[in-house]
């Protein structure tokens, strides 16, 4: 690699090119959104969201900041923000990983093995410790009412979604409890 912007290209091309699907606002190779599903025989399986990705100038001696943006009950993504608290991202990120790896096995592992002694989304952390079963139904629920995409890409879903906003058809409530999610 002669330099960390053909590496980005390599990298964002390379993830185009396999089962994701990528949206590139504009072409800009820097800041895109990736379809992730949920893995296989746990509580995500079937959910499917978006994840924002944003790359620095000096990826990939820098890590790219990683966050879902339709919501996710989990111990280590915080449920306002998306934001995702995962060590290999976060502290020791490597150039031998690339995109592929966040993707394929670092989210993934994430949503497999929540981490809930380190919480950035407390209410998850104390539900998974005290009350498994309850922790995963709650997952369950989430992934049915923000991450079923009823035959639409997350993309679209989100970007029909914006739309329901700008046309006023979007509702909001002061009278819901926090972290409560309703039927």
């Amino acid at each position: 690699m002669s330099s960390p912007s053909k590496r980005r290209e390599m990298d964002v091309m390379k993830l185009m090119m396999s089962d994701y699907i990528v949206d590139t606002p504009n072409d800009r190779l820097n800041e895109f959104s990736v379809e992730f599903h949920g893995p296989k025989e746990s509580a995500y399986e079937g959910g499917v969201w978006k994840v924002r990705v944003e790359l620095p100038d000096a990826y990939p001696y820098k890590s790219p900041s990683i966050g879902f943006v339709n919501k996710i009950f989990h111990p280590n993504v915080d449920e306002l923000s998306g934001s995702v608290c995962l060590d290999v991202i976060n502290q020791s990120w490597s150039p031998m990983f690339d995109l592929l790896n966040i993707f394929e096995v670092f989210l993934p592992q994430l949503l497999l093995y929540p981490n809930p002694s380190d919480p950035l989304n407390g209410d998850a952390a104390s539900l998974m410790m005290k009350d498994k079963k309850e922790y995963e139904e709650k997952v369950k629920e989430y992934c049915e009412r923000y991450a079923k995409n009823n035959g639409k890409s997350a993309v679209e879903e989100e970007e029909s979604g914006e739309e329901d906003i700008s046309d006023g058809n979007y509702s909001s409530s002061d009278d819901e409890i926090p972290g409560r999610a309703e039927l």
